[in-house]
C-alpha cells in the first residue's frame, strides 16, 4: 500500500471538482480521512482474521461496494441541511465514491502484497493493476522513516504527488481563467449567463 499520506492527499485534492455551492473545505477534510479508512482494516491482524479472507487486509474495506457506500455517507454528510440541485448532490457524491475508490486503485499499482479485493463480496479475486510501479508501505507507521524509506516516498512523489500537483494547478488555472472571462462580459451578458444557470452559482 502507498503511504497514509499519499491516500488523504488524493481524498482532499478531489474536494476541488465538487460544484458550486459545496462547502470544500469541509469536504475535502471528509474526503482525506475516507480515503484513509480502507487501512483500518489492518486491525483484523491482531483479530486473527487472515490476510486473504474477505474482511482481511485489501478485501472488503477496498472494494467498490465499500467505495459506493462510504462515499454516498461523506456526501450525505456534507451536504445535509443544504438547498442545493439533485446533480450537485450527485456530482458530489460520484467525487467521494472516486476518493474511496482511489485507495484500492493505488494499493493496486505497489509492488508486493496481495491483490485488492475489488469486486468483494460478488468475488473474491483479487487483482493488480498490469503497471506496479510503487513500492509497498510498511504496515507499521512507526517503519516510514526508518533508513532507506526514502526510497519509498520517492516513488510516490514522483507516480501519485507529482501528477496530482500538475493536475490541480491545471484545474486551478481553467477556474482562473473562467471567471477572468465572465468578468469581461458586459453587465447584460453576465446577466443572461447567470440567468441561464437557473439560479445557481456560477462562481465560488
Amino acid at each position: 500500500m502507498p503511504t497514509v499520506f499519499t491516500h488523504m492527499l488524493v481524498g482532499a485534492a478531489a474536494a476541488q471538482l465538487a460544484p458550486a455551492g459545496v462547502p470544500k473545505a469541509r469536504l475535502a477534510v471528509l474526503l482525506a480521512l475516507a480515503a484513509a479508512a480502507p487501512d483500518l482494516d489492518v486491525i483484523g491482524f491482531s483479530m486473527g482474521i487472515p490476510y486473504g479472507a474477505r474482511l482481511g487486509h485489501r478485501g472488503l474495506s477496498h472494494s467498490l461496494l465499500f467505495a459506493a457506500v462510504l462515499g454516498a455517507a461523506v456526501a450525505a454528510a456534507v451536504l445535509a441541511r443544504r438547498q442545493i440541485p439533485w446533480r450537485h448532490w450527485l456530482a458530489t457524491a460520484t467525487i467521494a465514491v472516486l476518493a474511496v475508490a482511489s485507495h484500492g486503485l493505488l494499493d493496486a499499482a505497489t509492488d508486493a502484497g496481495l491483490g485488492i479485493g475489488f469486486l468483494i463480496p460478488f468475488s473474491d479475486e483479487r487483482f493488480f493493476l498490469p503497471f506496479r510501479p510503487m513500492d509497498t508501505a510498511p504496515l507499521n507507521p512507526q517503519r516510514f522513516f526508518t533508513a532507506g524509506r526514502w526510497r519509498l516516498m520517492l516513488s510516490e512523489m514522483l507516480w501519485v504527488w507529482l501528477p496530482l500537483t500538475l493536475l490541480t494547478l491545471s484545474h486551478q488555472l481553467g477556474r482562473w481563467m473562467g471567471r477572468t472571462a465572465h468578468r469581461r462580459m458586459p453587465v447584460e451578458q453576465q446577466f443572461e449567463f447567470r440567468k441561464g444557470t437557473q439560479g445557481n452559482e456560477v462562481i465560488d
